[in-house]
C-alpha cells in the first residue's frame, strides 16, 4: 500500500510575529539593564555628593603663605574669583595664590566696600570720594556733595550713597563716570531716616528702609525706586512702598537680579519683581536676632541660645522656607557667606558649615592671630592673620 504523504505548511506569518517578539523582548532586555545601569551610577553619585557634602575634616594643612602683607591696616573683600585688598593709601586685587592683578592709589580716611559681582565700590565713609573698580582694574570715580554715610553699587558700576546733609539727609544716584543720575532730599518726618539701602544687579532699582514716629509707634518703610521707563511717571521714581508698624529694619540686600530682602528685628521679608517689587514672604522670629548672613541662595539669622550652646542659626531659602537649625558655641567675630559656604571666625578659632547645615571644620589655628576668613575654592581657604595670609585645605 502507497504511504500518502500530507504536505505541511509553514507559516511565514508565525515566524515573523515569533521574531518579532523575540526582537522586542530582547530591546525590554537591553533597555532593562541600562536604567538598573543608570540607578546604579546615579545611586552612587548621591552617594558620594552626600559623602562630600557631610564629610567633616578634623585638621588642616597650609598650601601657602606670604608673610610680605600689612594685615593691620589692610582690609580683605571677595570680588568674582578674587579678593580685594583695600586701605587708606589705596587697593589692589589679588588671585587665590595672591598674585597682584591690578593696583589702584587714592586718599582715604575711612574706606568702606560694597560688592555686587565681580564690581565694587570703595567709598570713604565720613568722607566725599568714591572709586569704582571690577576685575580689571578702576572703571570710575565720584566725587560727592554731601558726606557718605552708605554707598552701594550695581554690576555695571552706578553707585547709590546715603549722604549727610546736617538736618537734611539725601539718596543720590550716580553713573560709573561720576555724573549724578538723580538725587532725593529726605527728612526725619517723610518719608524718615534712611537706615540702610541696595542696589539691584542691573542698576535700574535701589532699595531704601527708612525709619520715622508716628504719634507714640516707630515704624518704617521700605521703598523701592525705579529709574528705568516703568519709574519715571511714579512720583520720585517710588514704583512699591511697604510700612511695618513697630519695627526697626536696619538692613536691606538685593540677593540676585530680582529678589530682595529686607531685616527686621522680629525677622525677615522678601520682594520679588524685577520691575515692580512685590513682597513674596514674610518670616517672623521670637528670639532676638544677633547676626545676617546672606547670599544669592541663603538667607541666615543667628540668635543667642539658653540651652549648652552659645548661638543658634537658622538658614534659609529665597522662597522664606527653613533649611536647617544648627547649635554652635564658636564666640565668633565675622559670620558670612562665602562660595556658598557658613564661614565664621574669631582670633583663634574658624567654623565651616555647609548650606545644608553640616558642619565641615571646627578647630583652633595655631599659625597666628586670625583677623578675617574667606572660602576661596574647592576645600580652599584664605586667612588673614597679623602675621601675614595663609592658604590652607582641611584634611
Amino acid at each position: 500500500m502507497k504511504k500518502q504523504i500530507i504536505p505541511v505548511t509553514i507559516s511565514k506569518k508565525s515566524n515573523n510575529m515569533d521574531y518579532h517578539k523575540k526582537l522586542a523582548l530582547h530591546k525590554r532586555k537591553n533597555v532593562m539593564r541600562m536604567l538598573i545601569t543608570l540607578a546604579i551610577i546615579a545611586a552612587a553619585a548621591a552617594a558620594v555628593i552626600v559623602f562630600i557634602q557631610r564629610r567633616t575634616f578634623h585638621s588642616y594643612k597650609v598650601v601657602s603663605s606670604s608673610d610680605q602683607e600689612d594685615t593691620a591696616s589692610t582690609k580683605y573683600m571677595e570680588l568674582g574669583d578674587n579678593i580685594l585688598r583695600y586701605r587708606g593709601e589705596g587697593a589692589s586685587l589679588v588671585d587665590t595664590e595672591l598674585q597682584t592683578l591690578w593696583e589702584v592709589d587714592y586718599e582715604m580716611q575711612s574706606p568702606v566696600v560694597d560688592v555686587c559681582d565681580g564690581t565694587a565700590v570703595i567709598a570713604d565713609q565720613g568722607g566725599t570720594s568714591m572709586v569704582i573698580v571690577d576685575e580689571e582694574g578702576q572703571t570710575g570715580s565720584v566725587t560727592t556733595s554731601y558726606n557718605i554715610v552708605k554707598a552701594r553699587v550695581a554690576k555695571q558700576g552706578v553707585v547709590a550713597a546715603i549722604l549727610d546733609g546736617g538736618e537734611d539727609t539725601w539718596i543720590n544716584f550716580y553713573a560709573a563716570d561720576g555724573s549724578m543720575i538723580a538725587e532725593n532730599q529726605t527728612r526725619v518726618d517723610e518719608p524718615g531716616y534712611p537706615l540702610d539701602l541696595s542696589v539691584s544687579e542691573d542698576g535700574l532699582l535701589i532699595m531704601v528702609t527708612y525709619q520715622f514716629v508716628e504719634g507714640s509707634s516707630t515704624k518704617s518703610y521700605v521703598a523701592f525706586y525705579n529709574f528705568g521707563t516703568v519709574g519715571q511717571n511714579k512720583v520720585d521714581n517710588i514704583v512699591s512702598g511697604f510700612t511695618y508698624d513697630d519695627v526697626v529694619i536696619p538692613q536691606v540686600a538685593y540677593l540676585d537680579k530680582d529678589t530682595a530682602v529686607a531685616f527686621r528685628d522680629d525677622g525677615f521679608s522678601i520682594y520679588t519683581g524685577k520691575q515692580i517689587p512685590k513682597e513674596a514672604a514674610n518670616v517672623k522670629v521670637k528670639q532676638e536676632i544677633v547676626s545676617t548672613f546672606y547670599d544669592e541662595n541663603n538667607i541666615g539669622l543667628v540668635f543667642k541660645s539658653n540651652g549648652d550652646s552659645k548661638y543658634t542659626m537658622k538658614v534659609y531659602n529665597t522662597s522664606g522656607k527653613k533649611k536647617f537649625e544648627r547649635s554652635f558655641s564658636i564666640p565668633y567675630t565675622n559670620i558670612r557667606m562665602s562660595n556658598g559656604q557658613v564661614v565664621m571666625n574669631n582670633s583663634s578659632q574658624v567654623c565651616v558649615i555647609t548650606d545644608q547645615g553640616a558642619v565641615r571644620y571646627n578647630g583652633t589655628i595655631d599659625e597666628g592671630t586670625i583677623n578675617d576668613f574667606f572660602k576661596v575654592g574647592y576645600n580652599r581657604y584664605m586667612l588673614i592673620l597679623d602675621t601675614g595670609i595663609d592658604l590652607l585645605k582641611f584634611t
